[in-house]
């Protein structure tokens, strides 16, 4: 993880770059990953916990029928909260997590374990792809964390790339 949150740092820095980040399931956990090291004001701009679906509404302007047709920890509103954090912050980068880190409320299609993430960035990059993390609640948890800081991570490295 240290050597994750140095390499996004250094990225983040030397391009100028700055990042945000919407986390439901995870509670805060990313944005505390990256405020750990010494000088993160100089990339990560703030962190939005949207742990409820009216956060989600209020805070990132997650359409209300978005969730209802579609649930919260799926790939439409894993987007609108990406993209909407991105249309309220002045930032390069956002990454945004909503799942179920259990131990209850999974079901069949959505079992503990699902995770939904997306990216946004001033590029026009917006993506969101869906992982099944196993474990307990910690794990998931924890597996949300990095895979939400590597996908931040292999962005910027991209965009920089000459």
């Amino acid at each position: 993880m240290n050597d994750l949150l140095s390499a996004l740092a250094t990225t983040l820095r030397a391009g100028g770059k700055t990042m945000a980040t919407a986390e439901s399931c995870t509670g805060g956990m990313i944005a505390t990953a990256c405020t750990s090291l010494a000088g993160s004001s100089l990339w990560f701009e703030r962190g939005v916990v949207s742990y409820s679906n009216e956060a989600k509404i209020e805070l990132l302007g997650v359409p209300t029928d978005l969730i209802k047709a579609h649930g919260a920890v799926s790939e439409p509103v894993a987007l609108a909260m990406a993209s909407g954090l991105l249309a309220r912050a002045p930032v390069n980068f956002t990454v945004a997590v909503t799942g179920i880190a259990g131990p209850d409320g999974g079901s069949a299609d959505k079992p503990v374990g699902t995770v939904w993430l997306a990216l946004a960035g001033r590029s026009g990059v917006l993506r969101a792809w869906r992982e099944q993390f196993g474990g307990d609640r910690t794990q998931v948890r924890e597996a949300t964390v990095i895979s939400a800081l590597q996908a931040l991570l292999d962005q910027a490295q991209a965009e920089l790339r000459p």
